[in-house]
């Protein structure tokens, strides 16, 4: 169960004055030694502070192992939309899924549990974030590109990634709780993971919910093209499979709402994306097929210009 860490994150970052460094100080409070990196990153609409969190495994590539390193990553415009809103909007649930992560994992640690691969959790942290126009509902908008986001998040070290986003705000997926998205990998929208969904039914009891992607879903923002949301965007700048891991609502709700984040919904998010993290860290859950891949590949060549920009006119 994470409702403690929740609950304890939720009140960090429920405050018009919060910073990574208010972040990072509470998980040093858990386990002193945590590898814990802040900074301020700059963009066109003001600034957000990094937060990234570095958790060795026992046989992990930090201790020169060779276990698989995931990538918990909580996208999100902003956990705020000062001054228009007052409060922790429900974009920010991302974030507090991935930071409650964090605080479980150390804890975790203190206790004598430790993943065998290392897990890298990384967010942002804006309580004052724009709004921006989007349909059905609202967006929330961010100080910084999310091409800028991707690249301080994705990088080679990571062998698999699991992004969580608030994903309310528009018609196809009308289930509460969450919902995973098929894999996704150098352009291709693949077959959901049965190890995932397998995962999924488990930490929920219920059968699993999986929600459609178009491929416009997993090009880069930028492009003048309609997305989901901002849940695939690290796909576009890795060649490691990425699930979005999605926190719904059976009705539209703008990411700029306040009062609109249920934390029994973040929980259930949250504990899946840590049973999967100890599975595919042990080698006990695939992404994706790698024989089927390189079959799909053979048949019908590269899809990585898919990741880009395309040519814009």
């Amino acid at each position: 169960m994470l409702m403690k860490q929740l609950i304890e994150a939720f009140d960090i970052l429920d405050s018009s004055t919060v910073t990574g460094q208010d972040v990072a100080a509470y998980l040093r409070g858990i386990r002193e030694d945590a590898n814990i990196e802040v900074y301020e990153l700059k963009g066109p609409k003001g600034s957000t502070d990094m937060v990234k969190v570095r958790i060795p495994g026992t046989r992990g590539k930090t201790k020169g192992g060779t276990a698989p390193t995931i990538g918990l990553l909580g996208r999100l415009g902003g956990i705020g939309a000062r001054p228009e809103r007052l409060g922790y909007v429900s974009d920010g649930d991302g974030a507090l899924a991935v930071v409650a992560l964090a605080a479980k994992l150390l804890d975790m640690q203190n206790k004598g549990d430790f993943l065998d691969g290392d897990v890298f959790i990384s967010t942002h942290i804006c309580p004052d974030a724009p709004t921006a126009p989007h349909k059905p509902v609202p967006f929330m908008g961010s100080p910084v590109e999310m091409s800028q986001v991707n690249q301080e998040e994705v990088s080679p070290e990571l062998d698999a990634i699991l992004s969580c986003d608030t994903t309310k705000g528009n018609r196809m997926i009308n289930t509460r709780g969450f919902a995973i998205s098929p894999t996704v990998k150098e352009g291709y929208i693949l077959k959901a993971s049965e190890d995932l969904l397998e995962l999924m039914q488990i930490t929920t009891g219920k059968l699993p919910f999986v929600f459609p992607l178009s491929t416009q879903d997993i090009t880069p923002y930028g492009n003048n093209l309609h997305h989901i949301n901002s849940i695939l965007q690290p796909a576009t700048a890795t060649d490691a499979p990425v699930v979005g891991v999605a926190i719904t609502t059976e009705v539209m709700v703008p990411g700029c709402a306040t009062g609109a984040s249920h934390i029994t919904d973040i929980e259930e998010a949250a504990r899946f994306m840590l049973e999967a993290a100890k599975a595919f860290t042990k080698g006990e859950c695939e992404f994706y097929d790698k024989k089927e891949y390189e079959l799909i590949q053979s048949l019908y060549g590269s899809m990585k210009h898919i990741q880009t920009l395309g040519q814009i006119r």
